[in-house]
C-alpha cells in the first residue's frame, strides 16, 4: 500500500511539473503583445455559414487551439496580417491549431475573391449582420482572440500582428503542447 501511495504521489508530482512547464503565463502573453483575459473566460458559441454555405459552430473546434480573428476585406491591417496567418496555419494546423476568420458584414462574393487572391486555406465564416462581431467586442479590426483546447479564451488583441514570427510560433507550440 505504501509503495502504491508513493507511486501515485510521484506520478502526480511529475504531471504537475510537466503541466506547469507548458502553461502560458500572463507575463508571457503581455510580452508578445497579447492582452490576458480573466481566467476561466469561456467562449461565446456561435453559428455562422462558411464560404461553401455549410453552417459551422465555434464549438466544433473544441479540442484545438483556436486563433479567432474578426476582419474585413477593406481593412488594410487585416490584409497585411492574413498572409502571416496562412503561414502559421500551414505550419501548425497538423499539430492542432485552427484559425477561424470571421468576416464582418460583407457579401460572400467579395470574401471569396479575397480568399482566392490571398490563397487562404483556413475556415472563413460570414457574419453578415455583424452580430457575432459585436458580441465579441470587435469594434476595431482586426480583433483576435486565442482560445485554448478546452474552449476558454485566454487572450485577445486589437490590431495587426505578424503571426508567423518565431516568437508567436513558439507561443502556439507551447499552447499546443498542453
Amino acid at each position: 500500500m505504501r509503495k502504491l501511495l508513493m507511486f501515485v504521489l510521484a506520478t502526480l508530482t511529475l504531471l504537475t511539473i510537466a503541466a506547469s512547464a507548458t502553461t502560458v503565463t500572463t507575463d508571457e502573453l503581455i510580452r508578445i503583445g497579447l492582452q490576458p483575459l480573466k481566467e476561466g473566460t469561456e467562449i461565446v458559441d456561435f453559428e455562422l455559414q462558411d464560404l461553401t454555405g455549410s453552417t459551422r459552430r465555434l464549438s466544433d473546434f473544441r479540442g484545438k487551439v483556436v486563433l479567432l480573428n474578426f476582419w474585413a476585406t477593406w481593412c488594410g491591417p487585416c490584409r497585411f496580417e492574413m498572409p502571416s496567418m496562412e503561414k502559421l496555419y500551414r505550419r501548425l494546423n497538423a499539430k492542432g491549431l485552427e484559425i477561424v476568420a470571421v468576416n464582418l458584414q460583407e457579401d460572400r462574393s467579395s470574401v471569396e475573391q479575397f480568399v482566392d487572391e490571398y490563397g487562404l486555406s483556413f475556415p472563413v465564416l460570414l457574419d453578415t449582420t455583424g452580430r457575432i462581431g459585436a458580441t465579441y467586442g470587435a469594434r476595431s479590426i482586426p480583433t483576435t482572440y486565442i482560445v485554448d483546447r478546452e474552449g476558454f479564451v485566454i487572450a485577445g488583441t486589437i490590431g495587426t500582428r505578424e503571426w508567423d514570427t518565431e516568437e508567436y510560433i513558439r507561443f502556439f507550440e507551447k499552447l499546443l503542447a498542453d
